[in-house]
């Protein structure tokens, strides 16, 4: 493949709804947009069945989903990040009107607006019901596509960022035949999340944190990588990834029951509609006590539940499930990363010409949980701030990358139940200074499971420091919740100290600073 005309140009490595709309605020400057698959699929963003969450209502304001989102993070927000995307919400409903993704519409014509955990009131847009995150891939996909200074580049894999003195020179990818090797000295992630690594998750297997690994071996800073938010409700069944029961659901007045009908989240305030990480836990304790868990609809939609959600619909009728008739056996489910690549309010990384935006971005908006629907609004509004500070950033001169060995395709298969053990809806020590253990030398090795183990390892070191509970980090030790500061910032070289540490030996550690220099 013959790239010496793309040199220089900023590269930006995710097909995802944070991807697409950083290469469509960057217009008319020339980009590549490097998707490993075509553009929309095998992300998250297709899958979201939730909405936007906006203040929109004549009953709500920015003030109050600020408050919101504050409550939800459980003391760990950011409340400068979380207000600039809060109060910019509105502008961008309307910015994604414009490119052409169509929102569900009351019978007056003003925007149809649902509630989900833990908001105050009704905020979240929706389109085709249970089906905005396809929507919104699909007016921004047909977006990009007609837009001429976006250069796509499809069924190709990000494997290597190349840094010199602390700043991007390039990036190193394969295809189905061939490595690319394209200089440029501004790059920005939108890899998505990390639910790949677990055994069930909504997430697509390919989002296994690939984004965390490149980034930390450009030596980029890593924050609040302990905090997994898990989805209380995805369809229990042999599918990956699970298919998610929208909170919208929920938000509508289903309930939670086991077996026998009984709604065992009936004394806990708020109940179905508590915080996830507060649900999530409720259905894995019921889980592990012995009991099934079922989503139960039929009193409070019944017959309209096909109508209401349509794709929710179908995915139970393709299980030989009625949900108009029969409750819907659930479990939690890996769906959402709250850490990231650490960045600032333009989305730039400690390393400079590398910036990362939607979710393997920590903005410091979620916390230590987010709130539902805050994810795709912040993919949204951060493209923005994003590509703005891409655009601002001088053009260096292009240097041609020295050659690299191409790391292999990563494959996350025999990570995953190291992570899923360890790094599951309740955590502790013993069990995450094991798993870190094992990672240790996985990831300092050079086969396809590194990559995962890394992103893996970092993930456990944090949830190892963390030494109490709070929103979506649970440890079973550390049961209370202690006046713990922000998570200190974790970096490749910290993590390889504690893991040789924890396993009385520095040959892995050695291993990887090697590989790495």
């Amino acid at each position: 493949m013959i790239t010496h005309h793309l040199d220089g140009r900023p590269v930006i490595i995710g097909g995802g709804i944070a991807g697409l709309m950083t290469a469509l605020h960057l217009a008319p400057e020339p980009v590549v947009l490097i998707s490993k698959a075509p553009l929309g699929n095998q992300t998250s963003s297709a899958l979201a069945q939730g909405g936007l969450a906006a203040s929109l209502g004549s009953d709500d304001s920015p003030d109050l989903h600020l408050a919101d989102t504050l409550a939800a993070g459980d003391g760990l927000c950011d409340a400068n990040a979380a207000r600039r995307v809060v109060d910019a919400a509105a502008q961008a409903i309307g910015f994604l009107e414009q490119l052409g993704v169509g929102f569900d519409q009351a019978p007056d014509g003003t925007l149809l607006l649902g509630l989900e955990a833990a908001h105050s009131c009704r905020r979240i847009v929706h389109a085709g019901g249970d089906a905005t995150g396809r929507e919104l891939v699909r007016a921004l996909v047909a977006a990009v596509r007609r837009t001429p200074s976006i250069t796509i580049v499809e069924g190709v894999e990000l494997r290597r960022l190349f840094v010199e003195d602390g700043a991007i020179t390039g990036v190193l990818a394969v295809g189905d035949s061939d490595a690319i090797s394209l200089p440029t000295g501004r790059v920005v992630l939108a890899t998505g999340g990390i639910g790949g690594l677990f055994d069930h998750t909504t997430n697509p297997l390919g989002s296994f944190g690939q984004g965390l690994a490149l980034a930390a071996r450009a030596g980029a800073e890593l924050a609040d990588l302990e905090f997994v938010q898990f989805h209380p409700t995805a369809l229990d069944g042999p599918s990956r990834p699970m298919p998610l029961v929208s909170e919208a659901v929920r938000g509508e007045g289903a309930i939670l029951v086991d077996e026998r009908g009984r709604r065992f989240l009936a004394d806990t305030p708020a109940g179905e509609l508590a915080p996830r990480d507060v649900v999530a836990r409720g259905v894995w304790r019921q889980l592990g006590a012995g009991h099934r868990v079922f989503l139960d609809a039929r009193s409070c939609l019944g017959p309209k539940f096909a109508e209401r959600f349509p794709a929710i619909a179908l995915l139970c009728r393709e299980a030989g499930i009625d949900p108009a008739m029969q409750p819907i056996p659930v479990r939690p489910a890996a769906h959402y990363h709250m850490g990231g690549v650490a960045v600032d309010a333009e989305g730039h990384s400690s390393v400079g010409g590398l910036w990362a935006c939607g979710e393997v971005a920590r903005t410091g908006l979620h916390g230590a949980n987010r709130l539902a629907s805050n994810s795709l609004i912040e993919a949204v509004t951060s493209a923005a701030w994003v590509a703005t500070s891409v655009a601002a950033t001088p053009l260096a001169s292009p240097r041609r990358p020295r050659p690299a060995i191409v790391p292999p395709r990563p494959d996350a298969a025999s990570i995953r139940p190291i992570a899923s053990r360890a790094l599951g809806i309740e955590r502790d020590g013993g069990t995450l200074r094991q798993a870190a253990k094992v990672l240790a030398p996985i990831a300092a090795g050079h086969d396809s499971a590194s990559d995962p183990a890394l992103a893996a390892l970092m993930m456990t070191v944090a949830a190892l420091r963390r030494e109490e509970s709070r929103g979506s980090h649970f440890r079973t030790d550390f049961p209370g919740q202690h006046a713990q500061p922000q998570s200190p910032r974790l970096t490749l070289d910290e993590t390889l100290e504690a893991a040789a540490i924890l396993a009385d030996t520095t040959s892995a550690s050695e291993a990887l600073l090697d590989r790495t220099a």
